[in-house]
């Protein structure tokens, strides 16, 4: 008889506690896929994305998959205990694991921190006879893996596209951020040969699109543009995040859009340059900002964007022109944050050394609720100014104005009725005071 292992994606809590649920789920993990793609053959794997399924908890599986970051940290906590109490095995990894591995420790049996993929196998090893260490850790040797096992999630209600790695790392520092805080400035990449076996894997499924994650894929040019030109070929389109020096190479930029790419998240972060100054993100010059966006657009693709409310230097009037600023731009998905340290971050330690968390419960932490003091504003301000920015920014007209009247609309509508969507999703998460996810 095989052995078995539960893996869980975890949702996150409304604001009642009460675990979100949706129909449909779009971005759906591919750390699972790939864990289980490494299983040795006696072993078999479910998946479980709790967005859309309720979790199996009288399961015949014994060893129990588990991650979560973010919003998502409290719910895989209390999904732990759970199995716990059910005499279930149950081991997490992910950002939140590497970041602050003894926290996640208390409700878990074995922390796995950082990369997977060459400790993994010693982990399942040390689990069968009976000698699970608390903590597994091993950097890797070479960025490397066997294709995801995406059938454990096609029979599931997932959109249109299927998520595909390029790289882990960024070479930037800024302090605040969970990626730089655990690769330290280190960029890993696969090879491209690798991830094109990968992405052609997802189009011989059926579909025509895929996610391309990556903490930053301009983080080297010459890589990014071997991958683009083998991309081209396969007459697909794609979406990926990155820092927006990619608008600072001109042909670059449009083999990245040559090759199907018609979306980049952007972590514009603020508009202030005082503030990027103060969380390390001094290469980013929000004067800059209008340009770069409008030779990102201009090229064809879209853009999403991630800014942070609650930076040091941020006032009443820098928040409010924030939303200014994002509603006379050609921004189709924007995305907001209240400043938070994430335990394990540098800027987490930096806050705690200066004693400015009020919140001392790091599972109340999230995107919509202010925990450090501010040398300007309350916490209650900011949590008030949060939401008036969503409100602001998700009006009907403007989400319009964003999606069905866009210029670019005629070129492809299946594609702004899909942004639209994503606008109309994130409005009715906002109405509910839930700040706006991906789930």
């Amino acid at each position: 008889m095989k052995k078995k292992i539960l893996f869980i994606q975890p949702t996150i809590y409304d604001d009642a506690d009460r675990p979100v649920k949706k129909r449909k789920l779009y971005f759906v993990g591919l750390a699972y896929p790939v864990l289980a793609s490494l299983l040795p053959q006696d072993w078999e794997a479910e998946i479980c994305l709790e967005t859309i399924e309720d979790i199996p908890f009288d399961t015949d599986a014994r060893l129990i998959g588990l991650g979560g970051m973010g919003h998502a940290a409290r719910r895989s906590r209390d999904i732990a205990r759970e199995f716990k109490k059910r005499g279930k095995t149950v081991v997490m990894g992910g950002p939140m694991a590497s970041l602050a591995p003894g926290i996640v420790k208390t409700f878990a049996d074995s922390v796995l921190i950082g990369d997977a993929e060459e400790i993994w196998p010693a982990l399942l090893r040390d689990y069968e006879r009976g000698a699970l260490n608390a903590f597994y850790k091993k950097e890797i040797s070479r960025f490397t893996r066997p294709l995801p096992r995406y059938d454990l999630v096609l029979d599931k209600n997932i959109g249109d596209f299927l998520p595909v790695q390029a790289g882990r790392g960024c070479p930037n520092t800024c302090k605040f951020c969970s990626i730089y805080c655990i690769y330290r400035g280190v960029y890993l990449r696969r090879d491209v040969d690798e991830v094109m076996r990968d992405i052609r894997h997802v189009k011989s499924l059926g579909f025509r699109k895929f996610l391309l994650i990556d903490d930053n894929i301009v983080a080297e040019p010459q890589y990014l543009k071997a991958l683009c030109l083998e991309i081209k070929k396969l007459k697909m389109e794609w979406m990926s995040q990155c820092a927006i020096e990619i608008a600072r190479h001109d042909e670059l930029l449009k083999i990245v859009a040559d090759s199907g790419c018609y979306n980049l998240s952007f972590g514009l972060e603020s508009i202030v340059q005082k503030s990027l100054d103060a969380i390390d993100k001094t290469w980013c010059h929000p004067a800059e900002y209008p340009e770069i966006l409008k030779k990102v657009t201009g090229a064809g693709i879209e853009v999403a964007s991630e800014m942070i409310v609650g930076i040091d230097a941020d006032t009443k009037e820098s928040l409010r022109a924030t939303a200014d600023f994002v509603l006379g731009t050609p921004i189709i998905a924007p995305k907001f944050y209240i400043m938070t340290p994430i335990p394990g971050t540098d800027y987490y330690a930096e806050m705690c050394k200066a004693n400015r968390i009020v919140e001392k419960d790091i599972y109340k932490f999230s995107p919509s609720n202010a925990v450090i003091t501010h040398p300007h504003l309350t916490t209650a301000e900011i949590n008030a100014l949060y939401w008036e920015i969503y409100e602001r920014v998700y009006t009907i007209p403007n989400i319009l104005r964003r999606t069905l009247f866009n210029r670019r609309f005629l070129k492809n509508p299946k594609r702004y009725f899909f942004f639209l969507m994503v606008n109309l999703y994130y409005r009715s998460q906002i109405k509910r005071k839930i700040a706006p996810n991906i789930l």
